[in-house]
């Protein structure tokens, strides 16, 4: 379980405030834990399953199959698995990193993250294998986490992994938004965009997702395998126009988007039998983390879940609110969202550290301000890091180490420039994915 003192970096050690924030930033994760997100939609009264409400009578389910997809998916799995433990059922696993415990009946299979490997591609194989020639008596169970789009892959024929790798690599370059991302995965992929639920028809789906998107958008959250995609292939091929990407990726993926069957969209009725349920997201973690500070005597404002874009850019709008801030003292201001990096450089780093270090220079000098920037998976791009931490006496620190922050800026090397201050967050993987989160203190 992560705990406050997980969040403790030099300055939060040394800051009067800093073990309050710590406390702040442990209560929005808490609050996202995947067991009790799965727990709070889901009851067990005898031989009825109550799902967000909606009934399901277990006397008249054939078999039921369970697939766990996402870097929240081993706790979802396990409470569900506990409510079902007098029942055969049949499941897979599909995380970033293996459980502790695996559930009775379950199968165990890595994919990879964030770039699909041969394991993610095996892992879409034997989800097709779990899935398919379900009757209609029968019901699947999903329980989707972030991650999900590149855990798990089955491309269409004609698509290879090395043209599905190049082409994510190319679209994470140049800045891409998640969502356009996943626009194409769902049109590349026999398992996303509804895939997974056309493939399950005619038996019952439900699937509870912990969500990792800006606004939600069931169709985005691990590209959406159980649900309708409003998306078109004229859509995914524009994104690629967009990019300047045609003539850059492999021909074998403009023949997809040309040839392949559209997506199962929204008002089929292949969704009757299908339902999708919200259990966790950014706005709720952020609220919860609201209410910590209030406990802690900060004035707590919520600035919204849709901060997108440049991460440096992001990091300069929220310098500078923060900088103009005419709340109360002390408050907390908390953003959500979820930004980009276009990497120009060759260095370390995520994007919640180069929106950090981004604001290094508009807070320096500031007396009693203090940011975090926080991946609430505890994992920010390919670092052990999960963010970092900065407060206007930052410029000055790194400024006695010969650091510069536009020189790690230049390089996309926010990581280095961190760790040399010891402001890195490293709480280690949270089991929890829901986006990032800012926090702004004036004290």
């Amino acid at each position: 379980m992560i705990r406050p003192e997980s969040f403790l970096t030099h300055t939060l050690r040394h800051h009067p405030h800093g073990q309050a924030v710590a406390r702040i930033l442990c209560a929005a994760i808490q609050a996202v834990e995947p067991g009790a997100a799965v727990r709070r939609f889901v009851q067990r009264e005898g031989d009825s399953l109550f799902v967000n409400g909606q009934e399901y009578h277990l006397d008249e389910i054939g078999q039921i199959r369970v697939l766990g997809l996402g870097k929240a998916s081993a706790a979802m799995t396990s409470s569900l698995a506990d409510l079902l433990s007098d029942r055969a059922t049949r499941g897979l696993l599909i995380p970033k990193q293996a459980p502790v415990q695996l559930p009775s009946g379950f199968d165990l299979h890595l994919g990879g993250h964030p770039i699909p490997d041969e394991n993610s591609l095996s892992a879409g194989q034997k989800a097709f294998d779990l899935t398919n020639w379900l009757y209609e008596s029968d019901i699947l169970l999903c329980l989707l986490s972030g991650g999900g789009s590149a855990l798990m892959t089955l491309p269409h024929p004609g698509v290879s992994l090395d043209d599905l790798r190049a082409l994510t690599a190319s679209l994470l370059a140049c800045g891409a938004r998640v969502d356009e991302i996943n626009t194409l995965r769902r049109h590349l992929d026999q398992l996303k965009g509804g895939g997974l639920a056309r493939l399950a028809s005619p038996a019952r789906v439900v699937s509870l997702i912990l969500s990792d998107v800006v606004g939600n958008p069931l169709e985005a959250i691990a590209s959406g395998p159980t649900a309708p995609d409003p998306s078109t292939r004229e859509d995914a091929i524009g994104i690629l126009e967009k990019y300047a990407l045609l003539e850059k990726i492999p021909k074998a993926i403009i023949e997809c988007l040309e040839t392949v069957p559209e997506t199962p969209k929204p008002g089929e009725t292949l969704f009757e039998r299908v339902q999708n349920v919200i259990v966790g997201s950014n706005a709720l973690a952020a609220e919860s983390a609201q209410r910590q500070a209030r406990s802690e005597g900060f004035y707590p404002v919520w600035l919204g879940d849709d901060w997108q874009g440049e991460a440096r850019e992001v990091g300069q709008k929220l310098s500078q609110r923060l900088k103009s801030a005419s709340e109360a003292r002390p408050f907390c201001l908390i953003a959500g969202g979820e930004t980009t990096v276009t990497l120009r450089g060759g260095g370390h780093g995520g994007r919640n550290q180069e929106l950090a270090l981004a604001s290094v220079r508009e807070l320096a000098g500031m007396d009693d301000v203090l940011l975090v920037s926080l991946a609430t998976d505890g994992e920010d791009g390919p670092t052990d890091a999960a963010g970092a931490v900065v407060t206007g006496k930052t410029f000055q620190r790194g400024r006695e180490l010969g650091l510069a922050p536009e020189s790690f800026l230049d390089e996309n090397d926010s990581y280095n420039y961190f760790r040399e201050l010891d402001d890195l967050l490293r709480p280690g993987p949270t089991g929890t994915n829901v986006n990032d989160l800012i926090f702004c203190f004036g004290f």
